[in-house]
């Protein structure tokens, strides 16, 4: 049995003069032994607690370091013009870039208090974090192993992707982030990570229907489609920690 530590424990930087915070879950043998790292992002208007409840990755793979940080008041794209609830930046440049140098201190912490396995860091995020899990790819992709954004489109991100295994989760149903956007974005990764245009059976839990599109030279992409509207599938967790344990870098 692992040693843990039995919940997630409130952290806290200063990010160019602003506070920032998130939750940190970490083993106990992530201080003498090479431990992965899971980033998880919330969607916009979402929190860092309701995340980790909902999300729960640390209780999924215990073994490994879960981090669940917490956005500031950020304009919507598709709802809340006017930035009164929390998010994520969504290119790069905006916002000053607050929440990229977030991440990268963030990153840095973890590697001074803990035994960081670098072949073995992931993000996942869901909406609007899982718009900013694919601007962390875009922009700090050499960190990541693989990545796993649900409910949401990479679009000025899909120009500076390298290929890199990837999961996404989509609900045919979401009246937010259409299906059709979705799907924009995942027929692009399957170019960029070189793919089969056939997919085989990868996994399935409940109505999360798991596809993998297998690449001869390159990383897979696997596809997770519910029939669902844009709630995050509580089946997903257990899903997309089944793929990071699948793939570590080189």
């Amino acid at each position: 049995m692992v040693a843990v530590d039995p919940v997630p424990v409130e952290k806290k930087w200063e990010v160019d003069g602003v506070d920032r915070e998130g939750l940190v879950y970490a083993p106990t043998l992530a201080t003498t032994s090479p431990t992965p790292v899971v980033f998880a992002f919330h969607g916009h208007g979402g929190t860092m607690q309701h995340s980790s409840r909902t999300f729960a990755y640390h209780k999924h793979w215990p073994e490994a370091i879960v981090v669940y940080l917490q956005g500031l008041n950020t304009a919507g794209k598709l709802t809340d013009p006017e930035g009164k609830k929390p998010g994520w930046q969504h290119g790069v440049g905006a916002e000053q870039d607050r929440d990229l140098k977030f991440f990268d201190m963030v990153l840095s912490q973890l590697k001074s208090d803990y035994q960081v396995d670098e072949s073995r860091i992931y993000s996942t995020g869901h909406s609007n974090g899982g718009g900013f899990t694919y601007l962390l790819w875009s922009q700090r992709g050499d960190v990541f192993a693989a990545v796993a954004p649900s409910a949401s489109v990479a679009a000025q991100e899909l120009k500076s992707l390298k290929p890199k295994p990837v999961l996404h989760v989509a609900g045919t149903s979401d009246p937010l982030v259409k299906f059709g956007w979705q799907e924009k974005t995942m027929t692009a990764l399957r170019k960029i990570n070189g793919c089969d245009s056939k997919g085989q059976p990868w996994g399935k839990s409940g109505d999360l229907v798991g596809t993998i599109y297998r690449s001869e030279k390159g990383p897979p992409v696997i596809t997770l489609i519910s029939p669902g509207d844009h709630k995050f599938p509580k089946e997903a967790p257990a899903l997309i920690v089944k793929f990071f344990q699948e793939n570590k870098k080189n």
